[in-house]
């Protein structure tokens, strides 16, 4: 019990700021349309270019978010081709897009924070920029798909600033540039913002749901993505590692099935409210998904990161 507790304490302002993001959008003209263009076009870049300028390029780590990228889109692309054998519109590539990914950022970080330490964190941030290359380059172009057509995905995906964000922020880090206080300080209130915007616009995305947008498949379809086959994924990987290659250690590992199971990508909603690809749907899902996690995650931890 104390591992649900430690990850209740810690995550318990995220879905206070759900609720938020709910009840603005139950009582205020508020809509996640116009939130959604400031959390991808202006805050995600600042974001992800700190993240890359923290985290730790050695050599020996960069094959962590390489990992994590081609697992994403292999993920993905399997629930993309299988998920047109049940949907005909557009819910096929919100399935594809968030079956690559995960809320690493605003919940898998702060767990592994608590359930390893600051020693490890560095770690963890190197699977995240995995992450965040897959939504900003296959991951963005699979969503813009459900309504563009591929010219017309690919020049939407050449204009996402995150990805220009991430490479710069990779050649910096390798020349060793540093930034002062001022730098600090901005870049941590773009982080705050990043927090709470991203995940009110989960519960402003809930706002406008409907029954008639309900689809139980699509929530079972994303669970099995996310829940069942990323884990098992690692599972088979680590297997592979521990018999050939000898790359990670057992405290990584333990870190890296963390980070596969963490619940559906907040991001999920601001891309699909952006392109208008299933929004509310999106949404509901991110939300179970998040609640689900309180109770898999400390199931899985006493299982394999004990």
């Amino acid at each position: 019990m104390s591992v649900f507790f430690i990850l209740l304490s810690k995550i318990a302002p995220l879905y206070l700021l759900i609720v938020l993001g709910f009840l603005v959008g139950k009582f205020t003209k508020l809509q996640k349309e116009a939130i959604a263009p400031l959390l991808i076009y202006v805050i995600a870049p600042v974001v992800v270019f700190k993240g890359v300028m923290r985290a730790d390029l050695v050599a020996s780590n960069l094959s962590l978010p390489i990992l994590f990228f081609a697992v994403g889109c292999l993920i993905s692309l399997t629930f993309l081709f299988l998920s047109k054998f049940i949907w005909q519109d557009s819910t096929r590539n919100i399935v594809g897009f968030t079956a690559g990914t995960g809320n690493s950022g605003y919940f898998g970080l702060p767990v592994a924070l608590a359930i390893f330490g600051d020693a490890y964190l560095p770690l963890a941030v190197l699977i995240l920029l995995g992450m965040i290359l897959y939504e900003n380059s296959l991951g963005f172009y699979i969503v813009a798909r459900g309504n563009h057509s591929r010219r017309e995905s690919f020049l939407r995906l050449l204009k996402l600033p995150a990805i220009y964000a991430f490479f710069l922020a990779v050649i910096f880090n390798a020349v060793g540039m540093k930034f002062g206080m001022v730098y600090e300080n901005v870049t941590y209130g773009f982080q705050l913002a990043y927090t709470v915007l991203g995940m009110m616009i989960i519960g402003l995305g809930i706002a406008g749901f409907s029954r008639a947008m309900w689809d139980a498949k699509f929530i079972a379809v994303t669970f099995l993505a996310k829940f069942i086959v990323w884990p098992l994924v690692l599972l088979l990987l680590m297997a592979v590692d521990n018999n050939y290659f000898h790359l990670y250690g057992a405290e990584l590992q333990r870190i890296m099935i963390l980070m596969a199971i963490v619940p559906l990508a907040a991001n999920t909603v601001s891309y699909a409210t952006l392109l208008k690809v299933q929004p509310e749907k999106a949404a509901l899902a991110v939300l179970f998904s998040t609640v689900f996690a309180l109770l898999y995650i400390p199931l899985i931890a006493t299982l394999f990161l004990g």
